[in-house]
């Protein structure tokens, strides 16, 4: 457990206070690449040269106490962040499943690589107050000797997951709800500007999903949840280097798209629903089964309901339309936006009896407000409650 309070700058003695800390170099460095800094960058921001931040990032050096406090402030942490070892995790990361490698993405990667490992580590501390849903999530091999799955292969496997989780035939209500109730720790957090949809990975023995899209379609959300599901069961196997190959990473995502069709759209009941190609037709269809048009589409195609023609056909009306961005009901009135909500009912129980004050939990997690909060969907305010309120005379 950190002992470190999360420090305010008021004046010579907080300056002193800061003075006798330590700096983890790894922690300096794991906060700058999450604001997508260079070592420059951050230098110009606090006002030292890159070969400064540098030698901070090595363990050389130490800022000094005016430093160390634009440091704190330009990245977004409290100082305790900064000298506070990071905390547990479920065990060994397996690789995480970006859909891009190449270097434009890198830094991107990168921020979303340390942002999956303070989720883990904001996971792990509440798993210690509260009790998760054990995962239940099977775990599959390719049949095929070159590593790829069949088309038949992973349907099979969307059937039998909806059969051994009590799923009938019908639509999914919530997949987020669903996979939170399977021992799935669930994050969203939108990451501006960047064209990332989510990634997955495991932490031990536990799954996580980490949707990271602006999206505002309720629709592709859902289908989002369902392919970070099919590299969960699917390719648990997989290692990080595997997916900096085009090739292997080009087919994986494949693998996931087909998985995420299977399992929202089943090949036992769907097709039984599609009885006309007009596009106008797909549109009750996406009211009921809770996927994209193009989605249910690409869906028909995989399944023969539809030959190359007549999807190519439907893709043209499509963008005619212009629906590729935004199709019949994706206003989230029409179909709500899913919400996690596991990590932010373990937050509210633990505040509720009393286990944790909210400062104990930013103490001990040696993490800003801001992250936790995201991380456990909370309201933004939750963790930074005023103290105890004042007292104020009344009449007799």
């Amino acid at each position: 457990m950190a002992t470190n309070k999360i420090v305010q700058f008021p004046g010579a003695a907080a300056r002193a206070n800061i003075a006798g800390r330590l700096l983890i170099p790894s922690k300096l460095r794991d906060a700058r690449k999450v604001r997508r800094l260079s070592q420059g960058d951050l230098g110009d921001l606090i006002g030292v040269t890159r070969q400064a931040v540098s030698a901070y990032e090595r363990g050389d050096k130490s800022p000094e106490p005016a430093t160390f406090e634009k440091i704190s402030d330009v990245l977004g942490q409290p100082v305790n962040f900064f000298t506070t070892a990071d905390g547990p995790a479920f065990g060994a990361a397996s690789a995480k499943f970006y859909r891009k490698f190449d270097p434009e993405t890198l830094r991107r990667n990168e921020a979303a690589a340390v942002l999956g490992d303070w989720f883990v580590q904001t996971a792990k501390y509440l798993d210690g107050l509260v009790n998760y849903p054990t995962p239940t999530l099977p775990e599959f091999a390719p049949k095929n000797p070159n590593g790829r799955y069949e088309f038949d292969e992973i349907n099979e496997i969307a059937l039998n997951l909806r059969k051994s989780w009590g799923l009938g035939p019908g639509p999914i209500s919530n997949v987020l709800a669903l996979l939170e109730s399977k021992g799935i720790v669930v994050c969203r957090y939108e990451m501006q500007g960047e064209n990332v949809e989510a990634f997955s990975f495991w932490n031990g023995a536990r799954p996580f999903i980490f949707m990271a899209s602006e999206k505002e379609a309720g629709v592709r959300l859902r289908y989002d949840l369902a392919h970070e599901l099919g590299h969960l069961i699917l390719h648990r196997w997989i290692e990080q280097s595997d997916l900096e190959n085009k090739a292997t990473l080009k087919a994986v995502e494949s693998e996931a798209d087909k998985f995420a069709g299977a399992f929202l759209l089943p090949s036992n009941s769907f097709p039984n629903e599609v009885y006309t190609t007009r596009l106008d037709a797909f549109v009750p269809l996406k009211e009921r089964w809770k996927v994209s048009i193009q989605a249910m589409v690409y869906r028909c195609r995989d399944l023969d309901l539809i030959d190359g023609d007549q999807a190519l056909n439907l893709y043209k009306q499509i963008s005619f339309r212009r629906w590729r961005k935004k199709e019949p009901l994706d206003d989230p009135r029409k179909i709500p936006i899913e919400q996690p909500r596991l990590l932010r009912r373990a937050v509210e129980l633990v505040l509720e009896h009393g286990r944790k004050h909210p400062e104990e939990i930013l103490n001990e997690l040696a993490l800003s407000a801001d992250w936790i909060e995201t991380f456990c969907a909370l309201p933004q305010g939750t963790l930074r409650r005023a103290g105890p309120p004042i007292f104020e005379p009344t009449l007799k």
